[in-house]
């Protein structure tokens, strides 16, 4: 440590003229208790989290032998208005993942709830007190642009630990806090933004008084012809460029290429920058956010080939359905555990190369396979041969690869074909529904794959008497009747399923029509209507005849779930309801 500090010292009176070392210790303090602060905001989250899901066990043992369950009706005052009022809040009103559209192809993005923006301005505030509010600007130690110059330079590196941390599919942080990765995602955004305009910051502050002394041209002379600054230069254009094509309209509308772009320009900004860094304390910091980079990248790959390789190969089976959609089937080379609302990653390489894909899992079997010749499996290889994992989901046709996958298939002979595959999870599963007497399933289009295991792991539950379910309603919003094809096959087993008619209802609404022949309700426990459903009336009803604790959970478009959220908002001062969302706003 001291070696280093003689070095940061020296590089420091060389560059600028006068030792700093006193607001390098103190710049080091900072960044130390910046990541402390950070670190005790985790544990007051998990205590928070962990508190809740204590309650939910408690309230899920209490329901076993509890048919009515009218003790969790009522809802504690409290947290009822802090859910309404700040946790399921949208920033303004009643728009929260309603996408600001520009075509079709092209959005602008979602707003945040309230939690998110006081949790975003919080983060922002910290930054901007340490960067601007702190700074001793009548030092006659050192000049006021220094001092901010390595200010900011260090919270720039500092930042780029839960900068790194938050943006990967194999966060520790999510099934510890139990909180979505599209939450981690939007701090991601948010950090990388403050990275940068910390990094431009540091630039402009170590540039200006140099260009009032020298002028532009000697400046820019200084910074091609000095090594040091000019790979801390090119870190920070690399910085900038990220930033620059990463809004949501740019993301969304060129997604692959956004991809490749984000992490050839990340690699090349942190490589500059640790040859920017040599000699300096800042280095540690970035050590730390490159070892969580590899880290995620070194675990990644480590389950891609457990889950693929070893035991034969993964296949998938691709069918072109009705209504622009897949239903992919993937037998799996190795068995694996499901859990309700997870999701995997998809690489076909003969369709997208390198490339993968997130999507929910929407059913998962494991069937036994005798093995001729073996007879009874003897050892752990002859088990996993015997024991085969198929895992189905369905995919919306869209553009790029979704496309070119649609159209493999539906070139083929009966619209199906069977390509070599990769899987890589399962991630998520971090709600439950176990604990919640009534139970309100929302789903628009294909994102019923997400709730189709709940509905099948609480019709079991309630027939082995393991979940409180006693009432679950399944509401899908779908355009043409030949969008059941969808899910024929999984629904099928669901509706044969033992005690389903005492416990679920499914409700069909039809938006698109040919004719009023085509709605026809099966059963009473099956119904279909026409045109869509009156959100405030349905939960309304459900509410009428509730047992125990309500959970509503959604996966659909940003209109149905804005929609969902406003009533449930409107509820919570009269009975115990919890909204649940599940977006996928990656």
């Amino acid at each position: 440590m001291a070696v280093a500090q003689e070095q940061l010292d020296n590089g420091l009176d060389k560059r600028g003229g006068t030792s700093e070392s006193f607001y390098e210790m103190l710049n080091d303090d900072l960044a130390r208790i910046t990541l402390l602060s950070l670190g005790c905001l985790v544990a007051a989250v998990y205590v928070w989290k962990l508190s809740l899901h204590f309650s939910d066990h408690l309230r899920r043992l209490a329901s076993f032998s509890n048919d009515k369950q009218r003790y969790f009706l009522s809802p504690n005052r409290t947290w009822a208005n802090i859910k309404e009022h700040i946790i399921y809040a949208p920033l303004f009103r009643v728009r929260h993942n309603r996408e600001f559209k520009l075509s079709r192809a092209v959005n602008m993005g979602t707003l945040p709830s309230r939690f998110h923006t006081l949790l975003l301005l919080g983060i922002l505030a910290m930054n901007v007190t340490l960067c601007v509010v702190t700074v001793p600007y009548h030092s006659e130690e050192s000049t006021t642009a220094g001092i901010i110059r390595n200010r900011t330079g260090t919270m720039s590196v500092v930042n780029m630990i839960p900068l790194i941390l938050l943006g990967g599919r194999n966060n520790p942080l999510i099934p510890l806090l139990c909180i979505s990765f599209d939450t981690y995602n939007l701090l991601h955004r948010w950090l990388g933004r403050i990275v940068v305009l910390q990094a431009l910051a540091h630039v402009i502050a170590c540039l200006i008084p140099d260009i009032q002394e020298k002028g532009w041209s000697a400046e820019w002379a200084h910074v091609f012809s000095d090594n040091f600054l000019l790979v801390g230069f090119i870190s920070c254009v690399a910085f900038v460029a990220i930033v620059v094509q990463s809004p949501s309209a740019l993301r969304h509308a060129f997604y692959e290429t956004f991809l490749h772009l984000h992490i050839v320009l990340a690699v090349v900004a942190c490589a500059f920058l640790w040859i920017h860094l040599d000699g300096f304390v800042s280095q540690a910091y970035l050590l730390v956010a490159l070892v969580f980079w590899g880290f995620s990248w070194t675990a990644r790959l480590v389950i891609l080939a457990y889950r693929n390789f070893g035991n034969g190969s993964t296949t998938a089976l691709v069918e072109a359905l009705p209504g622009d959609c897949l239903r992919v089937t993937i037998r799996m080379a190795r068995p694996w555990k499901y859990r309700p609302g997870q999701h995997l990653y998809l690489y076909i390489p003969s369709v997208g190369w390198w490339m993968s894909h997130p999507f929910s899992v929407g059913w998962s079997e494991t069937e036994e396979i005798t093995i001729d010749g073996k007879g009874i499996p003897m050892t752990h290889q002859d088990v996993l041969a015997s024991r085969k994992t198929t895992v189905s989901l369905l995919v919306r046709r869209c553009t790029g690869f979704t496309d070119k996958l649609f159209q493999r298939a539906q070139n083929n002979i009966g619209s199906r074909v069977v390509l070599r595959a990769m899987v890589e999870g399962p991630y998520g599963s971090i709600h439950s529904m176990d604990s919640y007497g009534s139970c309100m399933l929302f789903a628009g289009g294909v994102g019923v794959t997400h709730l189709i295991p709940f509905v099948q792991h609480l019709v079991r539950g309630y027939a082995e008497g393991t979940v409180a379910a006693r009432r679950v309603t399944l509401v899908w919003i779908i355009q043409s009747p030949e969008h059941l094809e969808w899910i024929r096959p999984w629904m099928t087993s669901i509706l044969g399923m033992e005690r389903r008619r005492e416990v679920l209802r499914i409700m069909l609404f039809i938006t698109r029509p040919r004719s009023t022949k085509e709605i026809q309700s099966p059963s009473t426990t099956v119904q279909m209507f026409p045109g869509r459903p009156n959100i405030d009336t349905l939960i309304g009803m459900e509410v009428e005849n509730q047992i125990g604790a309500m959970g509503v959970l959604v996966c659909g478009n940003g209109g149905l779930s804005d929609d969902i959220r406003r009533v449930c908002r409107q509820r919570q001062g009269r009975t115990t309801i919890d909204f649940i969302e599940e977006s996928f706003t990656w």
